[in-house]
């Protein structure tokens, strides 16, 4: 979903897959398709499907070809998922494909935010968050990386519920700001969960982000040149953003592969 720009997040993931695979002592098989440049969909035949964030506007896009095949996709995943609940395919969503899938099957609004969030902040788990096998074992707040211009707001509880989901967690409550706190997470159902942060970012990635000028500055004007210290000192803090990098997709791994891997080892 990077549509040809640059980004950290494609080395966090392959990172992350790459150690599941080491840990489970089973080969793993994974491919990269560019979406939305290329229009490139992966078949129906894989296990597990990891739609990476990206930049720019997720409601631009909507009508698309990349858009249309890609909805081709989800929809095959879901029908397949509905005929064989034995064997479903999982699928994990990171902030732009999050963001889009949410707006396509109408789950909440979509809108630009006022301001750029970016950095390392708190997610604030739901009551639902609290039970959720990819989150239970994190703080509350636990602490992710940030990055966006858009938000999901107004969730439809209903349309969230139909197939059993729920919010996991919120962004921080603010109650100074007149403001609605974004979604930052949902579990659709039993194997479709998106994240509005990126439990992929590491402390290499986000340090190089941290270290630019716009980003530094970005940071200093919104949250105080002490808030950008402290990000700085807490990126190895193994509590913080690493604690998540270690957890939230390798747990997505072990659910939608467990099936096929003799043993576990995370």
């Amino acid at each position: 979903m990077y549509e040809g720009t640059p980004n950290e997040g494609m080395r966090g993931i392959k990172h992350i897959i790459e150690e599941f695979a080491a840990d489970s002592q089973q080969p793993v098989h994974y491919e990269v398709f560019d979406v939305r440049t290329k229009a490139e969909v992966p078949g129906p035949d894989f296990d597990a499907y990891i739609s990476s964030g990206g930049p720019g506007s997720p409601l631009d896009s909507e009508g698309s070809l990349w858009e249309q095949r890609y909805f081709g996709l989800m929809d095959a995943i879901g029908q397949h998922n509905l005929e064989n609940p034995e064997s479903k395919k999982h699928v994990f969503l990171i902030c732009h494909s999050f963001q889009v899938f949410t707006r396509y099957y109408r789950f909440g609004l979509v809108s630009k935010r006022k301001s750029t969030s970016f950095g390392v902040m708190p997610g604030h788990k739901t009551a639902a968050g609290h039970h959720d096998p990819l989150l239970e074992s994190l703080g509350d707040p636990f602490w992710a990386v940030d990055s966006r211009d858009y938000q999901i707001t107004q969730p439809d509880m209903n349309r969230i519920r139909q197939g059993g989901g729920n919010i996991l967690c919120i962004e921080k409550f603010r109650p100074h700001v007149a403001l609605e706190r974004a979604v930052m997470a949902i579990r659709f159902d039993e194997a479709f969960i998106g994240t509005q942060f990126h439990p992929e970012a590491d402390a290499v990635g986000m340090q190089m982000y941290l270290l630019r000028d716009d980003k530094k500055k970005l940071v200093i004007e919104k949250h105080g040149e002490k808030k950008y210290r402290d990000m700085l000192e807490h990126l190895n803090d193994p509590d913080k953003i690493m604690l998540t990098h270690n957890t939230i997709i390798p747990r997505f791994l072990m659910l939608a592969l467990g099936h096929k891997l003799s043993s576990v080892s995370l």
